[in-house]
């Protein structure tokens, strides 16, 4: 099953907080890694922001990515979130396997 990191921030650390306890318990996320604030600089609707966010770091599959980017985008508050996911091509392998297994998706009835 193929890993994906895929990269979020979120504007302050109780948002962060928020959505990576959503993710987890939800299983779209193995794991997410909340980072130390940061600085953003980018150019929105014409004008040059210059903000602090949360970067987030979340360990999910490809098969999972879809209803992640769903979720993601329901619960950021940004208009336009960043959502980036880089496909892991080499890892450890008993870590990867956790990732497959912490993400398995409610399976369909009878």
């Amino acid at each position: 099953m193929e890993t994906l990191l895929v990269i979020t921030t979120l504007p302050d650390a109780a948002r962060a907080h928020a959505l990576a306890a959503a993710l987890v318990e939800a299983r779209l996320a193995a794991c997410v890694n909340i980072l130390a604030p940061c600085r953003s600089v980018y150019r929105w609707q014409g004008q040059i922001e210059d903000t602090t966010e949360v970067p987030l770091l979340i360990k999910t599959t490809l098969e999972r990515y879809p209803a992640l980017e769903a979720a993601i985008r329901q619960q950021h508050p940004y208009e336009l979130p960043e959502i980036i996911a880089v496909p892991v091509e080499r890892g450890l392998p008993d870590y990867l396997a956790w990732v497959a297994t912490e993400t398995i998706g409610p399976q369909p009835g009878p």
